[in-house]
């Protein structure tokens, strides 16, 4: 422990000539490298081991231990001996703390406890690439994800009682993983965009998204949907681009706006637009990173979050955005072991399904004909494509299916509480937005 704070007050400078990173920073990247060597990969749905786990609850309390003593002051009425009295500043735990650190210690239990009630699970195991069934094995999985180990269910699939629990336990990690995902996203707004990330910015928004994308974010009937479909997000490269531009220019056209509302006339950057053309910009930028974070979980982050990271000075900001950070990426990751089970007992029962292919389709092809075809050769399908998410779901955070209600135990309703707090306890519910428009100055997990 004392080797370990050592470093910690070094800032990862061991040789002690001042040359470490902050203290924001070597907090952040000590939660980071402490998930990762207590998780690591989790290529199985099975509890943790019991020496690591512990070793996660007593680490992981040494470096929240630090939040208890940062403070804030607060006016409080002081009655003297003679009964007057007066308001006298105090300190107290800072209110962004109080409301999300316990709520985060909720959602790292539920996760270890999700973990855990696979103990006695009988019904799936998991075979190596190096296994004699490994060439009998139907399983598409391994072909995208090699290192994974292959899932194998009873020939009849899984029985009811074991699917509705994995249902049950799908739905609890989502409602973590959301949860997770809108507290990472809060912090993430409250920290200020450094000055070095602004001074890389080219002099307009059109700049920096092109042509074709500034095309279609300024189309009069704007459709954020069709807009994902005209733009290329096969790769996770394709999709940090798209997503460092669109932030990007958000920064661009809220800066113009504050420099507009200070009178200043020595702007380095151009005002081609009107100010009501360019909050509708942001609007619907703002609306394309909601869709593209919900969409895509596992996504790494962008130039814009590394940047606020690696200058952030805030002590307690840097340790609530690597803790939601690791728990996001847990929960992910466990999300995906859930959904390889399920769809390996969806083959099991539908063997034909492997025979499905998907088209090649032609750049030159509309969106709308690609939206149209159906990805499979068979005529009917096990399972059917997902619908896309509507904007109420997306604004409201609301991914409950009703039909899954009588599966939603008591860690649902405790998670309810959790996100009820972390809404209700926020000082001020910033906007991704906003946070990009202030005038001050490791990624996570890939595709799992």
């Amino acid at each position: 422990m004392k080797e370990r704070f050592a470093k910690l007050l070094l800032g990862e400078d061991m040789s002690g000539g001042g040359k470490g990173v902050s203290s924001a920073l070597t907090l952040s990247n000590a939660v980071t490298n402490l998930s990762a060597s207590a998780f690591g990969e989790l290529r199985r749905l099975e509890p943790m081991p019991e020496d690591r786990k512990e070793r996660w609850r007593r680490e992981i309390g040494w470096l929240l231990s630090v939040t208890d003593h940062i403070v804030e002051f607060s006016p409080t009425l002081q009655t003297n001996k003679d009964g007057s009295s007066m308001e006298v500043m105090t300190t107290r735990k800072r209110t962004d703390l109080v409301s999300n650190i316990p709520a985060l210690k909720k959602l790292d239990v539920m996760l270890t406890d999700c973990l855990d009630s696979f103990k006695d699970q009988d019904e799936f195991y998991y075979i190596t690439s190096d296994s004699p069934e490994h060439s009998n094995s139907n399983s598409t999985r391994n072909n995208e994800k090699w290192w994974l180990p292959t899932v194998k269910v009873p020939p009849k699939g899984l029985s009811e009682t074991s699917k509705r629990f994995l249902l049950n336990q799908k739905e609890c990690v989502s409602q973590v993983l959301k949860s997770a995902m809108a507290i990472n996203a809060e912090v993430l707004s409250q920290m200020e965009i450094p000055e070095s990330y602004i001074d890389s910015l080219p002099k307009n928004g059109k700049t920096t998204l092109g042509d074709m994308i500034y095309r279609l974010i300024t189309l009069d009937m704007f459709d954020v949907e069709k807009f994902l479909l005209e733009i290329d997000l096969s790769s996770e490269h394709k999709i940090l681009d798209l997503k460092d531009k669109i932030e990007a220019s958000v920064v661009i056209w809220k800066r113009k706006i504050v420099q507009k509302d200070n009178n200043k006339s020595s702007s380095p950057f151009s005002t081609n637009l009107s100010m009501e053309k360019r909050q509708l910009l942001e609007e619907r930028a703002e609306t394309i990173l909601l869709l593209i974070k919900l969409r895509f979980p596992g996504i790494s982050q962008s130039t814009l979050d590394i940047s606020k990271i690696q200058f952030n000075k805030d002590i307690g900001l840097a340790i609530m955005e690597s803790y939601s950070r690791v728990l996001e990426s847990l929960a992910h990751t466990v999300l995906s072991r859930i959904e390889d089970v399920l769809q390996a007992d969806q083959l099991s029962q539908h063997p034909e399904g492997l025979l499905c292919k998907r088209y090649i389709v032609k750049e030159t092809e509309s969106p709308k004909k690609e939206e149209e075809k159906d990805f499979c050769l068979l005529e009917e399908r096990p399972i059917k494509q997902k619908a896309p998410i509507s904007l109420s779901e997306v604004m409201q955070w609301d991914m409950e299916d009703k039909n899954d209600a009588p599966l939603i135990d008591s860690g649902l309703k405790l998670l309810t509480r959790v996100s009820t707090m972390i809404m209700a306890n926020n000082k001020k519910s910033s906007s991704y937005l906003e946070s990009h428009g202030t005038t001050r100055s490791p990624a996570a997990s890939q595709y799992s």
